[in-house]
């Protein structure tokens, strides 16, 4: 069979704007049965754009959608889905209370009695069928927010192939999910392709292109760039091709802190919930300390009590050598601490507001005078810091919804720098953001430590660990099990750390 027999997707001339952004530029793209298709780009580049013109949500302005042989048109998501065109977005799309066979039948539910009655067992039976035919071990009847995130991603992909699907689209589907959710998440795509599905995977994870996709076409600025056989290109080239230079990922080898700095932040015994147990370390001035572990690990949990958003049970902590009580993230920002979350988009960012609003989000009292805001030095101020991070936004108005994933993560540090927060801790910085906006914030942090600011950086990746630490603390099941100076860490050596409680616990139950 020919490869145009087998092309069950086909875009040409792809173009679409939006108010002040040319979004994509008489873009192509072509996808074949079975085949795993990655869409590579940094963000801005237009892979969410294309994907949107491609399942109704945002409709092209001029070019023509071939699918299955024919011109199509989506008004809507749910046409695309009746269609057989599927997306599964980074932010899952699901009902936490209803069960796993409801959320995969919602609105096509079982029913008997005339279609007055609900038919739960039918509906169970059937949702078994189908997570057994995609070999997925879930229990239909299980409560959907009692899954792990890599399971409901799997619910959701079962929902989708409900309908008969003809064509899955993934945007970041590994961003939130532990190495073996991964492998099952590939073996899952897999037996997908073999079954005939065609898929766009779209990643910022390099490894992960090489090691799932078939194909790999690339977008910058809204254009296509090229398109390349995956098994016939580098990361280097896929890197090149998306920014239009080589970025260079090395591990740091010597620690930037000059001996004897200050000891800004010393904590020692911290106990919160469950999974912060005696957890004590010391950061010194200008120091980037790493935070590495497996997910559970504690490290998130420890950066939220550390900033006051969880409940601190026992323990002390002392900045710049006087001990401080933090009850709320009030407490914190009063003693120079500020926190860039791992969901910057729920905790960190006011979506809806412009980009000025949100750069002086934790400052806003010192522009008030009396009843009113000083406007235009509101202005001035965000002005400064956009410029100075290289913030790229049309206007300062603009409202934060509608900057990549990279620029919004500088509108949170920018927040914390207005602040003149001291210490910063960085949770997940380039989670979910390109390759080169991932340059833009190591090179950022580095000129911060530089500067004099304290970083804990937490980060589930292993060479970001190693590219930004000075050292590296390893936690596990809610303690520090290790501590690394950059100079003699590895990823091996810092695995053997991050798993050390699991190996004695299970040495202690075989009464070794």
């Amino acid at each position: 069979m020919s490869a145009l027999a087998d092309q069950v997707l086909f875009m040409k001339n792809i173009d679409k704007r939006f108010t002040g952004v040319h979004a994509l530029k008489n873009v192509d793209f072509d996808l074949n049965k079975g085949e795993i298709h990655a869409l590579v780009g940094e963000n801005g580049a237009g892979k969410s754009t294309l994907m949107k013109a491609l399942t109704g949500i945002a409709p092209k302005d001029s070019g023509e959608i071939h699918y299955l042989g024919r011109l199509l048109n989506p008004r809507d998501p749910k046409q695309a889905l009746e269609m057989g065109i599927g997306i599964i977005h980074q932010e899952l799309n699901m009902m936490d209370h209803l069960t796993v066979a409801q959320n995969i039948f919602i609105g096509r539910e079982s029913v008997r009695g005339r279609g007055l009655f609900l038919d739960k067992k039918r509906q169970d039976e059937r949702a078994r069928e189908l997570l057994t035919r995609l070999n997925m071990e879930i229990d239909p009847t299980e409560t959907l927010g009692k899954l792990t995130v890599g399971k409901q991603q799997m619910v959701e992909i079962a929902k989708a192939v409900s309908h008969n699907l003809r064509i899955l689209i993934l945007d970041e589907p590994t961003a939130a999910l532990t190495d073996i959710e991964i492998n099952e998440l590939f073996t899952i795509m897999r037996d997908l392709a073999t079954k005939g599905v065609a898929m766009i995977y779209i990643s910022h994870r390099m490894d992960e292109i090489g090691m799932i996709t078939d194909r790999v076409t690339v977008l910058r600025d809204g254009e296509g760039v090229g398109t390349r056989e995956t098994g016939d290109v580098t990361k280097e080239e896929i890197i090149n091709l998306m920014v239009g230079r080589v970025i260079y990922e090395t591990p740091k080898t010597t620690s930037n802190v000059p001996a004897g700095a200050d000891v800004v932040l010393r904590v020692n015994r911290l106990n919160a919930g469950k999974l912060v147990k005696d957890v004590s370390f010391e950061l010194r001035k200008g120091e980037i300390l790493g935070f590495a572990g497996l997910m559970g690990a504690g490290r998130t949990e420890t950066a939220r009590a550390l900033f006051g958003a969880d409940e601190i049970q026992s323990g002390t902590i002392e900045i710049n050598g006087r001990p401080v009580w933090i009850q709320s993230p009030e407490d914190a920002v009063s003693h120079g601490v500020g926190y860039l979350s791992e969901d910057r988009k729920r905790y960190g960012l006011a979506l809806n507001l412009s980009v000025k609003d949100n750069a002086v989000l934790a400052t806003y009292e010192a522009f008030e005078k009396g009843m009113f805001i000083q406007a235009k030095k509101v202005e001035k101020v965000a002005r400064e810091f956009v410029e100075r991070l290289s913030i790229k936004t049309p206007t300062l108005d603009q409202l934060l919804r509608n900057l990549s994933g990279g620029n919004q993560q500088k509108v949170v540090v920018a927040k914390w720098l207005i602040r003149n927060s001291d210490i910063l801790i960085f949770d997940e910085p380039t989670r979910g953001i390109d390759v080169g906006a991932k340059s833009e914030i190591y090179t950022l942090m580095n000129e911060l430590a530089a500067e004099g600011k304290s970083i804990i950086m937490i980060s589930s990746e292993l060479p970001e660990i190693l590219r930004m630490s000075d050292r590296i603390v390893v936690m596990c099941e809610g303690r520090v099990t290790g501590e690394l100076d950059i100079s003699e860490a590895s990823q091996e050596a810092i695995m053997q750390f991050a798993t050390m409680r699991s190996q004695e616990a299970v040495t202690a139950g075989q009464g070794v």
